[in-house]
């Protein structure tokens, strides 16, 4: 049995990932924005997103209506 096998960057604020040699994931700590073949499309767009900064609690608890 083969142990899984995690390829994992940061871009920009986001994780760029990669298991098992699968697809590239860009993602936050509680989404996946997108998937793509290789890793350079994956940095590019993880490059072309905004700067990802996670909300603090405080912040979050002011913007629920």
């Amino acid at each position: 049995m083969s142990m899984p096998m995690l390829n994992k960057m940061h871009m920009n604020g986001y994780d760029v990932l990669s298991v098992n040699n699968g697809p590239w994931r860009v993602c936050t700590q509680g989404d996946r924005l997108a998937s793509f073949a290789s890793r350079e499309e994956a940095l590019a767009y993880a490059a072309a997103l905004p700067g990802y900064r996670k909300r603090s609690v405080k912040a979050q608890s002011h913007n629920v209506s």
